[in-house]
């Protein structure tokens, strides 16, 4: 990579983490492509060379911050117990992924999709993306569990998470949050086992 590469890939980084640093602080509404460039340090000319639409920075954000958890996931997937407390084990290392910034984030621009046409048409795309990175990590570590049922558990956890994260971000209670994802890994792991 020459040194015209790295300064366009680090500028790019800079744009990327601003982005997800604005949606989590004040999110979708307040985050100008202005309010991105104050944050990245960086001229209105370098995000437009990069992100001409904010729809497409936001897509591009998500995607970049949903990348660098998956990464991790992968990483530490590796070191999974082995037996029926591996599925557990993956369905807590997911909620790392969905809570946190990445839920802020990505709640903000899902709520934001609702109305506005170019932002849903670019972030389906990077939603279904996670979705199927997420089911292919229960195949993954579902051992030979029937394939129908693990995409069942994959698709309820997605889906448990995401509304965990709301609830969250609602500033409901953990410890019933706690307590639904003990339940909830209890009967994926018996599922699985069946």
């Amino acid at each position: 990579m020459t040194n015209r590469q790295e300064r366009s890939e680090r500028t790019r980084e800079r744009l990327l983490d601003a982005t997800v640093e604005s949606l989590i602080e004040i999110g979708y509404a307040r985050t100008s492509m202005q309010e991105v460039c104050t944050r990245a340090e960086l001229s209105r000319g370098a995000q437009l060379h990069h992100f001409p639409t904010k729809a497409g920075l936001m897509a591009a954000a998500i995607a970049h911050l949903t990348r660098k958890q998956t990464e991790r996931v992968l990483a530490v997937g590796e070191n999974l117990p082995e037996g029926p407390g591996r599925m557990a084990a993956l369905i807590d290392l997911m909620w790392e992924g969905f809570s946190g910034p990445l839920a802020k984030a990505s709640i903000e621009l899902w709520v934001a999709c609702a109305n506005d046409p170019e932002l849903r048409a670019v972030m389906l795309p990077v939603d279904r993306t996670l979705a199927h990175a997420t089911l292919e990590l229960c195949r993954k570590y579902a051992g030979g569990a029937d394939p129908k049922v693990v995409e069942t558990i994959g698709w309820l956890t997605i889906d448990l998470h995401r509304g965990i994260a709301v609830d969250e971000l609602l500033g409901g209670d953990p410890k019933r949050r706690a307590r639904l994802l003990e339940t909830w890994k209890r009967m994926a792991v018996a599922a699985l086992g069946a």
